[in-house]
């Protein structure tokens, strides 16, 4: 193969995978030679050559063939330049002989730049977490539960001065954070191409640095995680009670912050509520802007359910809904956003395949098993247990008489709670809190209503509950 093909195939290559993935991982490759269907190339580094076989090689021998060149199997060996003490280290790959897909061709990830739209389960392998392309602003629903985290992404997304370091967004299963750092990482990419934008989770996190420990590669994960423009990492919690990639997610977050490089952080919880995470990063958590992500409103997932319908209605030319449908999902299904399309999108499914109507009748058929685990109802005696656990009191004392503070507070917050998450009446609750009169419950829910507008602590606190109890 002519140096001249060579260019050639790299030239599509930016096509493929993108320039800044191109200039990246592509451009400092050397071909060093071509026989018996293998091309060897020389990297600068073992993990620079592993990185490449792992994410780009399928796209390179994929082009190569597409060009003429019968090439099997591609090797990746540290340059002469290169070489340690020790000598050349090597790091080879063998391609598995299917081709690439047009649509795959661009899903290449690297860890510095956007990864693009790949499924988020082949991510495990890759340093950086591949995008999911539906994942953008424009695809956000925005409500009131969300709004906030909304403004914050979008404000981060703008890639302008630093305003708040670092963003972490929280919530329960399904209710927009994935969603939002993958706008954010998709419109940075958009607006500013050359930054250096590494999205991944904390687990990917945990699973790079360890590799890195066993190859003695510690220096070179340094370099590829303390050079980036924005680090994005989600589901932080999973880091808690790992006590040495705690100790280096410190030290790069550190080492970011001093940068003044953006960090974007997602976890289930609150910073101060992850259990066995080191107080010195809650503490560096907690230094930007927290915003919780709450359980969704009626209006808000009536919402996505319209907007889902518009997409499924180019998929599934035809297809009649029925007036109320969609209000029916939205008011049964509050599970979370996940099964709500889930639902949406078997139902569509369900009718194509059947060639009827979306009708009130066909949805209640179809989703009957999802509709009977949405409606598990939430007992007033677990949120009596919930909240007692909470504040730390005994669940005898929440149905007793005592009235000292401590205690007739929390019991307030459980009335307050019963009556807004369970469709029992003041009198059926009254009886499930020793057998008081439901006058006694209407004080107490008035009280915490009160105490909601000036006590950001009772708010946050309610808020907490609200989202165990729901999740």
């Amino acid at each position: 193969m002519t140096n001249e093909t060579w260019g050639l195939v790299r030239e599509e290559l930016i096509k493929r995978v993108g320039r800044n993935n191109y200039v990246t991982w592509i451009e400092p490759l050397k071909l060093s030679h071509l026989n018996g269907g293998v091309a060897r190339f020389e990297v600068p580094t073992t993990f620079f050559g592993d990185w490449v076989s792992r994410n780009f090689a399928d796209h390179i021998r994929s082009q190569l063939n597409t060009s003429g060149v019968a090439v099997d199997r591609l090797e990746f060996a540290v340059s002469q330049s290169a070489r340690g003490p020790r000598g050349v280290a090597k790091s080879t790959a063998t391609v598995v002989p299917a081709p690439v897909p047009v649509a795959a061709s661009a899903s290449a990830a690297k860890p510095a730049t956007r990864a693009a739209a790949k499924p988020r389960s082949e991510s495990e392998e890759m340093p950086g977490a591949p995008l999911d392309a539906r994942f953008t602003f424009d695809s956000f629903v925005v409500g009131k539960p969300n709004e906030l985290a909304h403004a914050a992404a979008r404000r981060v997304a703008e890639g302008g001065p630093v305003t708040f370091n670092p963003l972490f967004l929280y919530g329960g299963v399904g209710l927009g954070k994935t969603h939002l750092m993958h706008a954010i990482a998709h419109e940075l990419q958009t607006r500013q191409p050359h930054l250096r934008v590494l999205y991944l989770s904390a687990e990917q996190f945990m699973y790079r640095f360890v590799q890195a420990l066993r190859e003695r590669q510690v220096m070179d994960f340094k370099e590829i995680f303390r050079s980036v423009d924005v680090l994005m990492v989600d589901d932080v919690q999973f880091i808690a009670g790992k006590d040495s990639t705690q100790e280096e997610f410190f030290h790069t977050f550190n080492a970011l912050v001093d940068q003044n490089k953006q960090i974007v952080i997602s976890a289930d919880r609150a910073p101060g509520e992850i259990k066995d995470l080191e107080e010195r990063i809650k503490s560096r958590l907690q230094c930007g802007l927290v915003v919780d992500l709450h359980p969704t409103d009626y209006e808000l997932r009536l919402g996505i359910l319209q907007q889902k319908v518009e997409l499924y209605r180019q998929q599934y030319s035809g297809l009649v809904i029925a007036d109320g449908v969609l209000e029916f999902l939205a008011h049964r299904i509050t599970t979370n956003v996940r099964v709500l399309e889930g639902a949406l999108t078997r139902l569509f499914a369900f009718a194509s395949l059947v060639g009827r109507e979306i009708s009130l009748e066909l949805a209640q058929d179809c989703l009957a098993d999802i509709l009977r685990a949405s409606d598990r109802k939430l007992t007033i005696e677990e949120i009596q247990r919930k909240v007692a656990e909470h504040y730390n009191i005994r669940l005898s004392d929440m149905i007793g008489p005592k009235r000292v503070r401590t205690i007739a507070r929390p019991r307030q917050i459980a009335m307050y709670l019963a009556k807004q998450l369970t469709p029992r009446s003041l009198p059926e609750i009254g009886r499930r809190f020793g057998g008081r009169d439901h006058t006694t419950i209407m004080h107490g829910v008035r009280k915490i209503e009160e105490l909601m507008a000036t006590d950001s602590q009772m708010s946050d606190d309610l808020q907490m509950l609200r989202r165990q109890l729901q999740g």
